[in-house]
């Protein structure tokens, strides 16, 4: 879900890599050179609207079909779910509610829920405000035992008294504030905060506080009746129809947004690109006070933003998916424009839109396909051991191969050789090894510059 591509320690883009030609904004033949070749060529996508922009000019580029019922075009106001890009919006409402004085970033978080309810500590250190939209609260990515199962929205049940006992029952992972872990627990218990201290359900406060003083008027949790007339429909990753998600209010500050392209401009000129009268401008400036490291080479965060350092500039960006889309959006500080990718398919973005944000990032080449028969893919069925707390699942079907991380969802494998496997939703990639009795029994796992190697206990 929202921001689930991060499987296991984080992604970006994929396998063997494409030189850009320069490090300028892109025309609209090369943007739709690079949408037909996700769209047509690769397949990885139904349809995507991309835009690019910069202080004085906006340009959309559709590709592909929306696949709607009433078989609109895609344009700029298409509507997409875009997933963990609301946890951008949750942070600056915190930003917000601490310009006008509601709340403190170092507030303990316990400080805003009923007293019935635990929050719990590390090394006698309290969760702040802050930490939530940072990830540096120690909570756990998911509820403890929670499970994706397909396209089927494994939020669409959560209550409050869940998260309240998900909550309470979690153990913190280290201090809070000491390391960066990505955590939809951690946003949608900011949501759920946030919406207590200002007595609004989480919607109306983003669109009293946000969407409406920037003119966002398709950004929206519930979809108005001309948002649905304009929805895209969702695609798993093998392009078959997706279920839509509607997320909670008791987790709806991790993802429950649905907006447009021309939104999301909107949106990227007044938090990145904001004028002395711009709303919001003192909100938006918080969030971008204060740099934390991530465990990945070149990646660090903000507030609710991700930052991305290389090819001689830093993308302030945020990506997000749900069952049947993905979404990015992202900033380059040094060519003073951004981009937006939607796409309704539930496939990796992430390198289009930093290719479209600055064409110096590299777009993702995958490596040739080969076919394998059930038998051999029988071989390497089974549970791999990563560390005591996280395992890799690995089940065939039909001739293909599929993972799941715990707690995590089902990613589809593809075979570049009989036994090593690459991953088209995430950077990472799978060799599954054989001791001296010809047995399948490790798995090498490659992600981030890192190799690991996952015992099969199973």
């Amino acid at each position: 879900m929202i921001g689930r591509r991060h499987f296991l320690v984080g992604a970006a883009a994929s396998a063997l890599l494409v030189e850009a030609a320069r490090g300028e904004p892109l025309s609209d033949d090369e943007v739709l050179t690079s949408l037909r070749e996700r769209v047509d060529t690769s397949r990885q996508s139904v349809g995507i609207v991309a835009a690019t922009f910069d202080a004085n000019s906006q340009r959309i580029v559709p590709c592909g079909k929306s696949d709607s019922t009433n078989g609109r075009a895609l344009d700029g106001d298409t509507v997409f779910e875009i997933g963990s890009i609301t946890k951008v919006f949750t942070a600056l409402l915190l930003a917000e509610m601490t310009a006008r004085g509601e709340v403190a970033l170092d507030d303990p978080v316990s400080k805003y829920l009923p007293d019935r309810v635990r929050v719990p500590e590390s090394g006698g250190k309290q969760i702040e405000l802050w930490h939530l939209p940072s990830h540096t609260s120690g909570l756990p990515r998911e509820p403890a035992g929670f499970v994706f199962a397909g396209d089927v929205d494994p939020y669409a049940t959560f209550t409050v008294d869940q998260l309240y006992s998900a909550v309470a029952n979690s153990t913190l992972q280290y201090e809070p504030g000491a390391i960066s872990t990505y955590s939809n627990l951690g946003f949608g218990l900011l949501g759920h905060v946030l919406a207590l201290r200002a007595n609004a359900s989480y919607e109306e406060l983003i669109v009293s506080r946000i969407c409406d003083p920037l003119g966002l008027a398709d950004t929206r949790a519930s979809l108005t009746p001309s948002m649905q007339e304009r929805l895209a429909r969702g695609h798993l990753i093998d392009l078959k129809p997706a279920s839509n998600w509607d997320l909670p209010p008791a987790i709806a500050g991790a993802g429950a947004l649905r907006s447009t392209a021309n939104d999301l401009v909107r949106f990227m000129r007044a938090t990145c690109l904001p004028t002395p009268q711009s709303p919001l401008n003192k909100a938006a400036a918080l969030l971008l006070e204060k740099r934390r490291p991530q465990t990945t080479p070149g990646n660090s965060s903000y507030l609710g933003w991700q930052v991305r350092s290389a090819n001689a500039d830093e993308i302030i960006w945020k990506n997000g998916s749900t069952g049947g889309y993905y979404g990015y959006v992202g900033f380059s500080t040094k060519l003073k424009s951004g981009a937006v990718a939607l796409s309704n398919t539930a496939s990796l973005l992430d390198d289009l839109g930093l290719h479209l944000t600055n064409p110096a990032f590299k777009i993702a080449e995958f490596p040739p396909e080969v076919s394998l028969e059930q038998s051999v893919l029988a071989d390497y069925e089974g549970v791999y051991q990563l560390t005591p707390t996280f395992s890799i699942s690995v089940r065939g079907a039909d001739g293909h191969l599929f993972i799941r991380g715990t707690g995590q969802a089902e990613f589809e494998m593809f075979a570049e050789s009989e036994n090593r496997f690459f991953l088209r939703i995430f950077d990472a990639q799978g060799t599954f090894l054989r001791n001296k009795d010809g047995r399948v029994d490790r798995l090498l796992w490659h992600q981030n510059g890192r190799y690991q190697y996952c015992t099969r206990v199973n």
